[in-house]
Parts: structure tokens; sequence; C-alpha cells
């Protein structure tokens, strides 16, 4: 039997939907691992045989199969033979639409509908074999958000929810869940993957801090969706329609944690929901080893959102103090993200994505007022003049303070 080559997975998938082709994976059937080191092919796989192609160096897979022997996505054994056939290797992938091959003629493989479920824009799983696997139900919710218009097929639903009802979600490791959550907020509709993950169950597993916000009322007047999920869920798009990097799309998705922990009697007003959404937002990263960026900005978004919200009405010195809390000076690229989380946060509300908001602008004009001031200079100045410690400060804090107010009248509003 002789050695045949298909081009697999996305790549077929994106060349049927008319998109950019990224990264091209390669099935071999018919191989060894040695019939494929004598041809020159390198060794790379450590779980099961990858190899590198001697002159693309693209990645080409023997054919496998794989039986679960576990609980979580470690539990699998692979088996990879010569005799193992494209249509096996293909039944053993997530979902219809990633289960096509491309022979090298061309020809198209589809033994599990995968081109009939591009057309109908549906996600769909390939065999019971879905739900051996939990990453299955992040990756299908990342799909999701990737392609916002596909449904889930009613069958798939009911697979991912009987998987979370049977403890497979709480198999997940933190380093999966962070992955797939993290390419899943940088897609198009990052607000589809929460969607989807609530929809089966499994955001109440990992994420409990998000789930319990759905069904939480705000005040009308600032919020006319009132629901606390389905804000966030607008303030997930919002971030996605302007591109924000990631660590803005984190913190968006956790800045209004604390309105979850309201009492019932004190809705729809959230008095203190900032100081309670910090600790939530650290016990979230803590959980899914966000990397520090991601965290800290979270922290920050949860604490501060609202008064910068309300920081157009502020005093020089409330904003002076808004910005030496943020640690704006020595960290600049973070406190404007600070900035664009919250416009997010202020846009992602029903009718008001296009509304205006000028406290960006403006805090960023403040920003550079308080860096005009020459720290050095003016401790120089107080030291010639016999300030010792604490003094000293505080002829830099009012330097800047006189900074601010001289160029009021020039701030945007």
């Amino acid at each position: 039997m002789s050695d045949q080559m298909y081009l697999v997975g996305g790549a077929v998938r994106d060349a049927l939907l008319g998109l950019p082709v990224q990264d091209r994976d390669w099935v071999v059937v018919g191989a060894t691992p040695k019939s494929l080191i004598d041809k020159g092919f390198q060794p790379v796989g450590k779980d099961f045989p990858v190899f590198l192609h001697p002159v693309t160096h693209e990645e080409v897979a023997l054919a496998r199969t794989e039986r679960k022997t576990g609980s979580g996505y470690h539990g699998f054994q692979f088996h990879t033979d010569p005799d193992v056939t494209l249509e096996q290797d293909l039944a053993r992938r997530d979902l219809t639409i990633n289960a096509m091959a491309q022979a090298e003629d061309g020809s198209l493989i589809d033994p599990y509908g995968g081109q009939r479920d591009l057309a109908a824009r549906v996600l769909r799983h390939v065999s019971p074999a879905f739900a051996e696997d939990p990453v299955r139900i992040l990756r299908l919710a990342r799909f999701a958000a990737r392609f916002g218009d596909f449904s889930v097929a009613p069958e798939t639903m009911t697979l991912m929810r009987q998987m979370v009802d049977a403890g497979e979600a709480d198999a997940l490791v933190a380093e999966r869940v962070w992955q797939e959550i993290s390419r899943g907020l940088m897609e198009r509709h990052p607000a589809r993957m929460v969607e989807i993950l609530r929809d089966c169950g499994a955001l109440a597993r990992i994420a409990p801090e998000l789930a319990r916000l759905f069904g939480v009322p705000q005040p009308e007047a600032h919020h006319p969706e009132i629901d606390t999920g389905i804000h966030l869920l607008l303030v997930l798009e919002e971030c996605a329609r302007i591109d924000a990097p990631l660590p803005v799309r984190y913190a968006s998705l956790c800045h209004d944690l604390g309105k979850g922990t309201t009492p019932e009697a004190e809705w729809p007003r959230h008095l203190k929901h900032e100081t309670r959404g910090v600790a939530l937002a650290a016990a979230l990263s803590q959980r899914w080893r966000v990397p520090s960026d991601c965290k800290e900005l979270a922290e920050l978004v949860a604490r501060e959102h609202t008064h910068v919200h309300q920081s157009l009405d502020f005093s020089a010195e409330a904003r002076l103090r808004l910005i030496e809390r943020c640690d704006a000076l020595r960290r600049p690229g973070r406190f404007a993200q600070l900035l664009l989380a919250c416009e997010c946060d202020a846009r992602g509300r029903a009718g008001l994505q296009d509304r205006l908001y000028p406290q960006r602008a403006a805090l960023l004009h403040d920003l550079k007022a308080v860096q005009s001031v020459d720290q050095s200079a003016v401790s120089a100045a107080a030291l010639a003049a016999g300030k010792q410690g604490p003094a000293i400060g505080q002829a830099i804090h009012a330097a800047r303070l006189a900074a601010l107010r001289a160029c009021e009248t020039d701030r945007p509003r």
C-alpha cells in the first residue's frame, strides 16, 4: 500500500468558505514512522507520530484512531497503523466541518457531511466520540464565536449538556480553558462563545461568576437592556467591533462580576459592586491561570470603571487621584487600555453603541498634562528649599495638580 497524503481540517473548511487559509495540516495514510523518516520527514510529536515535511516544513500526522482510557482530555490512547483509513482518522475529529479532507489531486473527501453543514451554517459533532473530550465543548463555543451566523445542531447541544451533567467539564484543566477562552475572545463574535457555554451549562462550571450575571437587573436609565448578562454580551461585541486587544476583552468580560453577588433585596442598584468585582476577577484569573497583563487590567477595570465614567464631573484633584491610583504615570499603556475597556462598557448597551464617550480623550489629555511636569526639577527645587521626605512628594503632587488646572479649558468634553 503506497503512502497517500491529504490536506485535512481547518484548511479545507476555510478554503470552502472562501476564507484565507492560515495553517495547513496533513494526514498520511498507509505510512509508518520509519517510511516517513526514510523520506526525510522529521519527527516532532510527543503523544502521537507527527512529522515535519522535508520541503514545506508543514505538519504531517500519521492517520490514527483513538480510544478513551480515562477521564478528561488526557485519558486517550492513540493507535497508528498503515491500515488505518482516512475515514477512520476523520471520524475522531470534533465537528463535521472539520472532518473533511482534500486529496493531492484536489478532490474532496467528506464522509460525514461537512460540506452540507457548511452550507447550512451548522456546527454538528461527527460521532458520539465527541463526548469523550470536554475540550471539544470549548472548541465548539470558540468556533461559534468565529462563525457568528452558525447555529449548533440540537443533538450536539443535547450531547454537550449531557457531558456537563456527567461532570466532564469539571475535568478541564486551566491551561486548556484559558487557551480556548482567550482565542474565542479574539474572534469576531466573542459573545457567541459565552452564549453557547451558558446554554450547555459549561459556563456555570468553569466560571460561575459569569453565569450568575444573567437574570440580574440593572437600572434601566443607564442600561436599557436591563439584564447584566445581556450587557456583558453587548460589551464583548463592542470590543470585537473596535478590534480591542486581548487584555481589554478579558477585562471587559470581568468588569461587572460584582453585580452577580448583589443581594436581590438591593436590585437593581449595585452599591460597591466594584470592590466585590475586584476579588471575583482575581479569583477567576487565578483559576484560569490568566497572564498577568490580562489579570491586572481586569482588576483595575473592575475597580475603576464607574470612576472613569463619572470623571467628566470630577475636580482636578479627584482626576489626579484617579491617575495616580491607576499608576498611569508609570504604566500609561495600561491606563489607555483601562479607558478603552470603559468605553466598550459605556457603548455595550442596547441602542447606545454609537454614543460619544469623551471621558477617554479627556483623561488621556489629563495624563499628558501630568506627564509634562518635570519631577526631577520639582524635587531639586524642593530640596533646595530645605524640604525632605513626604514634603517632596507633596511638592510633586502640587505641581501635577497645577498642570492639570492650567489646561482645564483645553480639556475635551
